[in-house]
Order: structure tokens, then C-alpha cells, then sequence
């Protein structure tokens, strides 16, 4: 993630922003420009400082303050380039489920920065694509007794439980399964990344190398999961694997190493922003230091970004730590581990 600025009195911006706190200004996002802007009503349309010679609409759910993108007023759509790839949300006459629904839909944004930022294949459900990226933000079911909502793809249709944006009941669950790590853009990078396998991989003719890196698909999905609740994984994952859940079958080795590379890429885009330099002083270690000063979404080479996030996450778990709270970023790459990310970052560098 970038920095944002108000353009009406420079005040730095959050990404959710909507409303600038010096100035007042109302704020939009302008997807196709990435630019976080001020906006000024325009009769039935608003003003964009970023783009002044253009006009835009919000997307239909800012009226339920559930979005600040904005679409171009000639469009015929009415909503955004994220929330247009919603088949199906909860009733959100309860305000419960709202405000749940609010929380997962400003990760989805998040998560859409990041596709956006990388040129990947986003088709919308209204593009005509065979297979588009289709999400349902599913409650669960009124009766206790029916099954639950689980979050999972199939087919290009995510399927995402509204119950995970209730923090209590994620933090229930992360500790129940023994996870380090669990957040609503963690699920989001997760299971976009099983899209993109049957994208770039399986539609791509990439099964070959694919299965040289991370294991053999065709695999029984089925099997491989009740093994992995029954007995975990082997002693020796954290030698080849970016997490336990990775070594429960090819397809998840992938969209676990896919959402770490998401997570890579867009924490040091925010680090060069801020301009952050890791310099220890308590001994000379290449190793430790790093100056993020590169956009990690343009860069050519994976060893740029490796060479960069491990200081980083070192300097920042540190700094957990130093508060009394869990490591940023809980996990250890492997050599193994690298290797799958490298593969990651080239599929989408040859995409872009």
C-alpha cells in the first residue's frame, strides 16, 4: 500500500479514509488512477482534485458506508471495480451483519489494490470471461443446527464466511487450529490465490513446472484433507513449506505461497513509502540491512524483494515484541519456501 495525501491541505490519508480530518473534504478513490482523492460536489456528480478533468459517482455502497471507490460518471455501472464481483451479500437489514459486512468488504478493497496494482486478470461477473472472479459473503444460517458457512473457492466463485469479521470468533478459531496468522485479508490472498492457480496455472500450461515446485494436483483433495486434521503435518515442514496449512495439499502449498507473496508485496510497498531503512547498529550483518526504496510491484527480480523483507520483518517483530504483542509476521521462509515464491512472482511478472 502507498501513501495517500489530501490534495486540498496535504494531510496524509489512510487508504479507508472518507473524509479528510483537517479540511473536511470528502475523499474517493480513483482505482484506475490509484489515487486516494479529495472530491467536491459537481451538481449529481463530484470533482476530483487528482483528476480535475473528469467527473465520478461514488459506488453505489458508499451510501451504505461500505465503500469510498469511485466509478466515472458516464459509466454504466453503478458500482466499483471491487464490489461489482459480488454475487451474493447477507441481508444487511441487521445491523450486526452490517457492520461485519462493512469490515470484509474494506479488506476485499485492500485486496483489490493489490490485483490491480499487479495487472493481474480481475473479469467481473458482467464481463462475459468463462470464469470470472465471482465472490458470496455468505451468513451463517439462522437455524444453529444447519451446517456453517465455509469460506473456500470453487469454480472462480469465493465463497467467505461473514463470520470471520467477527474478531472474537476469528481469534476463537486461530487458536483452536493452531494458526499464528488469521485475518479477513489473509483469507482473501488465500483463496484468490486458488483462482489464480486455474488461471495462470491450469489454463496457462503450466502444470509441468508446477508440479516440479510444489507436488503432484491431481492428488485426492478429499483424502489429503482428512490425513492433515488427523495427524498435521510432518516434523520437517518448516524445512520445505511457508506453513502447516501449505503442506496439506499442492493446491494449498499455492495459494498459501500466493498470499504471502501478496503480503510481501504490498507491506514493503508501505515501508518505501514511509522510506524505511533497517541499519542495525549492534553489528556489521548484510544480512540485517535493507533501504526500501524501489517499487516491489515493478521489481524484476524476487531476490530484490527477499533481500529487502527479511531485514524488514526481523526489524518489525521486533518491534511487536517491544510492545508485548505476537510477531508481525509469525513464519520462517525456507530456502523451499523462496523458491515457490520466486516461481509466484515470475508467473505474474510474465502475466503483467
Amino acid at each position: 500500500m502507498q501513501l495517500f495525501k489530501c490534495q486540498n491541505c496535504a494531510q496524509v490519508l489512510y487508504f479507508e479514509n472518507t473524509r479528510c480530518e483537517r479540511c473536511a473534504c470528502a475523499l474517493g478513490y480513483l482505482p484506475e488512477r490509484g489515487a486516494l482523492s479529495a472530491v467536491e460536489p459537481d451538481g449529481e456528480t463530484w470533482r476530483a482534485m487528482a483528476d480535475p478533468g473528469a467527473s465520478y459517482r461514488f459506488c453505489v455502497n458508499w451510501e451504505k458506508r461500505a465503500c469510498n471507490w469511485m466509478v466515472e460518471a458516464g459509466a454504466i455501472e453503478c458500482l466499483c471495480l471491487a464490489c461489482r464481483h459480488n454475487r451474493v451479500i447477507p441481508d444487511l437489514s441487521d445491523p450486526e451483519r452490517l457492520a461485519l459486512w462493512r469490515k470484509v468488504e474494506e479488506a476485499k478493497r485492500r485486496l483489490f489494490y493489490s490485483l490491480l496494482k499487479l495487472r493481474l486478470p480481475t473479469p467481473s461477473p458482467d464481463s462475459g470471461d468463462a470464469e470470472p472472479l465471482v465472490f458470496d459473503i455468505l451468513a451463517d444460517p439462522p437455524d444453529r443446527s444447519a451446517p456453517k458457512v465455509m469460506t473456500g473457492h470453487d469454480n472462480g466463485v469465493i465463497t467467505f464466511s461473514l463470520t470471520e469479521a467477527g474478531d472474537a470468533e476469528r481469534e476463537r478459531v486461530r487458536t483452536a487450529m493452531g494458526e499464528p496468522y488469521r485475518t479477513l485479508l489473509g483469507h482473501f490472498r488465500h483463496e484468490v490465490g486458488h483462482y489464480y492457480w486455474d488461471r495462470l496455472i491450469r489454463d496457462r500450461g503450466r502444470l509441468d513446472e508446477f508440479r516440479h515446485l510444489f507436488g503432484d494436483e491431481r492428488a485426492d483433495y478429499g483424502e489429503a484433507l482428512q490425513r492433515h486434521h488427523q495427524t498435521g503435518p510432518t516434523a520437517d515442514w518448516q524445512d520445505r513449506f511457508v506453513s502447516a496449512y501449505a503442506t496439506m495439499h499442492p493446491w494449498e502449498d499455492w495459494a498459501e505461497s500466493w498470499a504471502h507473496y501478496l503480503h510481501i508485496v504490498d507491506t514493503l510497498e508501505m515501508a518505501g513509502a514511509f522510506g524505511v531503512r533497517i541499519s542495525p547498529e549492534v553489528a556489521e550483518a548484510p544480512a540485517m540491512e535493507t533501504e526500501v526504496d524501489f517499487d516491489p510491484h515493478r521489481a524484476r527480480g524476487f531476490q530484490t524483494l527477499i533481500d529487502a523483507w527479511l531485514p524488514l520483518t526481523y526489524a518489525v517483530n521486533c518491534l511487536n515484541r517491544s510492545m508485548g504483542q505476537p510477531d508481525l509476521y509469525p513464519f520462517v521462509l525456507p530456502p523451499a519456501a523462496i523458491a515457490k515464491l520466486e516461481y509466484i512472482h515470475t508467473v505474474v511478472r510474465e502475466q503483467r
